[in-house]
């Protein structure tokens, strides 16, 4: 199984990823979350002109804050810094487009920009919003047709459908679906060092961020249901002081990168066993174990101490 890590979109993030690169890492994906992180982008073009053999990802694009060709022209100039080192990875933006106070998108409307910017990216003609529309770059700006793999991320058989029929591929975050195969799957957590145990200083810094996700994805998903969940009860209490019309600006603050005072405050190391988090010893086990059941691609997203986390890891899967 491939190791390949997630990185968030900032200034300077390209060196972060050159290191991933010298330790072995197979690929970096940067998330698409314009209300959360810089511009995926710009990560990606930077990170592809200091870098030479690393895969350069998107996990995950949400497709409606782009016109189809603006996607399929910023691919195709990617391609051409980093030939054949890319790969994107589209999805319904669960958490992007909540940011903004929409739901997640249709599957319907995933499958046609997935439809349309393959079109572009092989040099036909496709129709956008009633219209032909074409990519028309001279070679000197960019050569077309690009065959860049374009995946879907899902984790249902909606998702799981476009993934093997329209799609070049699977990213899921948890276990695969049934009938997915060779999927890419996202990971937090971090390497339990001697000694240390889950509720350590340094272990929560490393995947609090992560435990901090499932309250705010089980709020959005249940509402009064997160209380189920251990530390839900009295982080659902905080965040409703917040006055509904403004609450979505704030359920996700400082999603996967820090914790807020009032995830701090709610944090639940019980949640811990959600995450990739163990020693070297049974991290190795739960990689077989994922690897058995169909994950070609383990992408791991550190937290954190974002390089020494990245150090540790390669620790254990790459040297």
């Amino acid at each position: 199984m491939r190791l390949s890590c997630a990185l968030i979109p900032k200034p300077g993030i390209e060196q972060v990823a050159k290191r991933a690169e010298d330790l072995g890492y197979h690929a970096v994906w940067f998330p698409d979350s314009p209300a959360l992180y810089g511009d995926v982008w710009m990560a990606l073009a930077t990170t592809a002109l200091v870098t030479e053999r690393v895969g350069l990802g998107t996990s995950v694009l949400i497709p409606n804050l782009r016109h189809p060709a603006v996607t399929a022209s910023a691919i195709a100039h990617l391609e051409g810094l980093a030939p054949g080192r890319v790969r994107i990875a589209m999805g319904t933006g669960f958490t992007g487009r909540r940011c903004f106070g929409q739901g997640a998108l249709k599957w319907a409307e995933v499958e046609t920009v997935v439809r349309q910017v393959k079109g572009l990216l092989r040099g036909e003609i496709v129709e956008i919003e009633g219209k032909a529309a074409k990519l028309m770059h001279s070679n000197g700006v960019v050569k077309l047709p690009v065959e860049t793999p374009i995946l879907v991320a899902a984790n249902g058989p909606k998702g799981l459908a476009i993934a093997n029929e329209v799609a070049d591929g699977l990213m899921c975050a948890g276990g695969v679906p049934e009938g997915g195969r060779d999927a890419l799957a996202l990971a937090m957590g971090t390497v339990l060092q001697e000694g240390e145990t889950i509720d350590s200083e340094r272990v929560l810094e490393a995947i609090g961020p992560g435990l901090a996700v499932i309250h705010h994805g089980a709020y959005e998903s249940m509402g009064a249901g997160v209380d189920n969940v251990p530390g839900g009860a009295g982080w659902r209490a905080e965040i409703e002081q917040i006055p509904e019309a403004h609450r979505h600006v704030y359920v996700h603050e400082g999603h996967l990168v820090e914790l807020t005072d009032r995830d701090r405050r709610n944090l639940a190391p019980a949640l811990a066993g959600a995450t990739f988090t163990g020693t070297a010893d049974r991290l190795r086990a739960r990689a077989a174990d994922m690897e058995a059941e169909g994950i070609a691609e383990l992408i791991y997203w550190p937290m954190g101490d974002v390089e020494g986390e990245l150090e540790r890891m390669a620790k254990v899967f790459l040297t």
